[in-house]
């Protein structure tokens, strides 16, 4: 690995990016679809990768907060990591390693068979661009059917659907900065994501479950309104 830094001073004209270095701006899009996304106007492109939601070994989980450049790896394996333990010995493909990607399907088979080969697992995971601008980037949820409007000063990049966390078995799980992109998803799927286990296969599993920001129904009764019911009430 590397770890980059660029000076302040320097002009970065010749990335496209209209700032200097110093005052540069990160932002990760996810296209949840498996061409990689176009940068928002004023950002240029610094990599390109697939949609990485998090990671779980011997049962603890490391998430990757999808506004966040750490969440688009350059590169797909099914489970992108090996246990090194105090026996000086390294190994991959523990079958209690998993990997949770991004997905593209938004209506997947749930009794279709784990994939085992590449060729049918690449289509199922998003894409994602990691961009630098000049901008800050915020996101706003407006908690009804409607794109909140932006506050002073701002001007929308996109707009999407309120996304704040994905669980899987256990205490397996990640969730989002509502503040960040990364909270902020251009289409809505159910499931977000798809399920890769160590021994190499990937699949969509019915225990994987995505929580989303709800609208504010009219209500004269405050607390568990709701409780048990199924609809339709997703923010923007």
């Amino acid at each position: 690995s590397v770890l980059y830094a660029v000076e302040a001073t320097q002009s970065s004209g010749s990335s496209g990016i209209n700032a200097e270095y110093g005052d540069m701006h990160l932002v990760t899009r996810h296209s949840q679809t498996d061409s990689v996304p176009e940068c928002p106007e004023g950002f240029a492109s610094l990599w390109s990768g697939y949609s990485l939601v998090f990671l779980e070994g011997n049962g603890h989980t490391v998430e990757q907060e999808l506004g966040s450049p750490g969440s688009c790896l350059e590169e797909f394996q099914t489970v992108p990591m090996m246990q090194c333990s105090g026996d000086e010995a390294c190994r991959h493909g523990l079958r209690t390693d998993k990997a949770f990607w991004l997905a593209t399907d938004g209506s997947p088979d749930m009794t279709e068979k784990p994939m085992n080969n590449l060729d049918d697992m690449i289509p199922r995971i998003s894409r994602c661009n990691v961009c630098g601008g000049p901008s800050m980037v915020l996101a706003r949820h407006s908690f009804t059917a409607e794109a909140p409007e932006c506050p002073e000063d701002f001007h929308e990049i996109w707009t999407g659907y309120s996304y704040l966390m994905g669980t899987s078995s256990a205490d397996s799980g990640s969730g989002q900065e509502l503040a960040s992109a990364g909270s902020c998803l251009e289409n809505f799927h159910i499931p977000t994501f798809i399920e890769c286990l160590g021994r190499g296969t990937c699949a969509f599993y019915i225990n994987n479950i995505d929580y989303w920001l709800a609208q504010n129904q009219e209500t004269t009764q405050p607390g568990m309104w709701g409780m048990g019911n199924v609809y339709d009430g997703i923010a923007a």
